[in-house]
């Protein structure tokens, strides 16, 4: 099932969801090395990566719903991308709340630390279910796929 918001012929969400997903994992490890070590710019670049990765999780979200609105209803890929959606944004409002609970340059408080933690496991979980959505449902795949297909820059696509 082709994507339904590309950009030259490939998938927006999966381009963009790189960003949030290295970066907000990425704040998680400065964070626990910033209070491990007691190292404020450890915590100030936790923090900054935090305040990033989120705004990558509000830009990339919409593109994947715009592909899940299309997926035909009724289908494991549906509710697959149902789940997907819903647990994204659980990670987005756990990191948003670790966000919240901390300042950018003190070490992030335990609270903080554990909701971001919870958010990076769950993330595991919604990602190993966007690839289970592309590589086995093919969602965002061309149905004219395989090792020899033109390039998507082809204009006979």
């Amino acid at each position: 099932m082709r994507s339904h918001a590309e950009l030259a012929g490939h998938p927006i969400h999966p381009m963009l969801i790189v960003f949030p997903l290295g970066l907000l994992a990425t704040s998680v490890i400065f964070d626990l090395l910033a209070n491990g070590l007691h190292n404020a710019a450890l915590a100030t670049a936790a923090y900054w990566m935090l305040s990033a990765g989120i705004i990558g999780a509000l830009l990339a979200a919409p593109f994947g719903f715009i592909d899940w609105l299309h997926i035909p209803k009724g289908t494991r890929a549906k509710h697959l991308g149902a789940l997907h959606g819903i647990g994204n944004m659980i990670v987005a409002l756990l990191f948003v709340g670790s966000w919240l609970a901390r300042t950018d340059s003190a070490p992030a408080p335990a609270l903080s630390v554990v909701l971001s933690l919870l958010g990076a496991g769950i993330s595991l979980v919604t990602g190993w279910l966007g690839g289970e959505l592309v590589n086995r449902l093919g969602v965002g795949v061309y149905d004219d796929s395989n090792v020899n297909a033109p390039s998507s820059l082809h204009t006979g696509r």
